[in-house]
């Protein structure tokens, strides 16, 4: 007998949760806010670019009525910026914070307005100091969860802590890279969440190989879709963006998901799949590896994350 597809209908009605979503406005995070929005979710889409957020919220109103969804402005690449967000964001209760945004690559070796190389200190370091910002607010909010968004590229690279800043630069090992630094990040932050008794939990999940050519079609947002052809074949290894969030929104909502769960598709090499829990690599959740790098996103950025 073949299993039913997870579809997110299978979801407990999200009406009266609040769930924040850094890059919110396309891609896997726009997914993300509309398929959370669309089960009665309150969804603030955290973002840089306003004009891009305001036809993210658009789209998704006209899909989700019974949610609500709002922006706030974040760039992860300005600390001043992620510290500005952290305020106006502290202001309620927040059940799920989604740490997606980020960059995939740069061709060359770029730097945030804080001088950090510019994927590190956006997929990684920017996300450090959101979530160090609004943890008071998140261990106020009972059972809220904070999801990190890793990649299988983590497969092919180990950490380098004496070369966060990729003097020697290739941007696929920095991307890597700067993802395994998530990995490490949301993995450690759940096994220090227990330690000190929190309800709050720390999760990661992952996409797969998504497109946004094989998503279901969102004009205005993102890419537009591939023709049929191109699609046909794109579809034996890889899937749309839409199918990329799942795991994202069951790490985020799901009662059956715990702390410390790495979701991402079923599939082979995890490219594509029904949302389910994956296993990732063990430099992934490396405690000493993991432990080293906190203390440097601490006295790189000049934040205390205490629990």
């Amino acid at each position: 007998m073949t299993t039913p597809r997870w579809t997110p209908a299978l979801l407990p009605s999200l009406s009266g949760k609040t769930f924040v979503v850094t890059g919110g406005n396309a891609g896997l995070g726009y997914w993300a806010s509309e398929l959370l929005a669309r089960r009665g979710a309150s969804v603030i889409i955290a973002a840089r670019n306003e004009q891009k957020a305001s036809r993210a919220i658009a789209s998704i109103l006209t899909r989700a009525p019974l949610g609500s969804v709002r922006s706030v402005k974040l760039d992860l690449a300005d600390l001043a910026s992620v510290e500005t967000a952290v305020a106006e964001l502290s202001t309620g209760p927040i059940d799920g914070l989604i740490l997606n945004a980020g960059l995939t690559e740069s061709s060359k070796r770029a730097f945030t307005t804080d001088g950090f190389e510019i994927m590190f200190g956006t997929n990684f370091l920017g996300h450090f100091v959101l979530t160090a910002g609004l943890m008071p607010t998140l261990l106020a909010t009972a059972g809220s969860r904070v999801v990190s968004l890793g990649s299988i590229s983590h497969e092919f690279f180990e950490l380098d802590l004496d070369d966060l800043q990729s003097e020697h630069y290739s941007s696929f090992r920095t991307y890597g890279r700067s993802k395994l630094s998530v990995m490490l990040f949301g993995f450690e932050l759940d096994r220090r969440l227990r330690k000190a008794s929190h309800s709050t939990r720390s999760l990661v999940a992952h996409p797969g190989f998504a497109l946004d050519g094989l998503s279901a079609s969102r004009p205005g947002i993102g890419a537009k879709r591939s023709n049929a052809a191109v699609r046909t074949g794109l579809a034996t290894f890889a899937q749309g963006k839409d199918a990329g969030a799942l795991p994202i929104v069951r790490a985020a909502a799901d009662p059956l998901a715990a702390g410390g769960d790495y979701w991402g598709p079923d599939g082979w090499r995890q490219l594509k799949g029904d949302p389910t829990v994956v296993r990732a690599r063990t430099r992934a959740r490396d405690i000493r590896t993991a432990s080293a790098l906190w203390s440097i996103a601490e006295n790189l950025t000049g934040t205390s994350l205490t629990l």
